[in-house]
């Protein structure tokens, strides 16, 4: 498989996220052709549409890396049973101003881990409308809801339960696999390789 550039967005703020943990672990994993590259959202500002004449700088740093992407992979927590607050935010960024969604035609994936028996199905499931509704194809299967234990996972991405770690690998092999089928059908000349309608958010 070719090299792909890959940008990954982790959705907690914390200090001491799982999430991120997950996240070393999944690069650690991947294959080889995919190079990563995290897209940081911690200093974003909340998006409003008074921005949209005059974008400030971090919220064009996200859209050029997000444009600059192959695929995007979003390794989130769930809040209140949906997507935390900080990566919606950014979300709604790379989305603006109208006629310039950055996400549209850029294969995704979604996983996320909780110390909760759910593993973040729930905010997966909120997720996958909105990426539906920003015409972003999205890796449907396999389907990763990950319940945190800490004793497995290190620090430097090391994952130590055998189980865990096929699971993660073949995660990673099928969303590599995927940002592939989705370049290739985007290519220029391809039958249907139309530009799609963009969306307006609601303001």
């Amino acid at each position: 498989m070719p090299t792909h550039k890959i940008g990954y967005f982790v959705g907690s703020l914390s200090s001491v996220s799982i999430n991120r943990k997950l996240s070393k672990a999944l690069i650690r994993l991947a294959p080889a052709g995919l190079e990563f590259t995290e897209i940081p959202i911690r200093d974003l500002p909340l998006y409003s549409p008074d921005f949209d004449a005059a974008y400030p700088p971090e919220g064009q740093a996200l859209k050029t890396a997000v444009e600059g992407s192959d695929g995007i992979l979003f390794i989130s927590p769930e809040y209140n049973r949906s997507i935390p607050g900080a990566l919606k935010n950014a979300i709604d960024w790379g989305s603006r101003p109208w006629g310039t969604n950055s996400f549209a035609r850029k294969p995704t994936g979604i996983i996320g881990t909780s110390p909760g028996g759910i593993g973040t199905a729930v905010m997966q499931s909120s997720f996958r409308s909105v990426l539906s509704f920003l015409d972003a194809p999205q890796l449907n299967a396999p389907e990763a809801y990950i319940r945190f234990d800490p004793a497995i996972y290190g620090d430097d991405g090391e994952v130590s339960d055998p189980g865990t770690e096929t699971f993660l690998r073949h995660f990673m092999e099928e969303f590599g696999a995927f940002v592939e089928r989705v370049l290739a059908a985007n290519a220029p000349g391809h039958i249907g390789d139309e530009h799609p309608d963009e969306r307006k958010l609601d303001r």
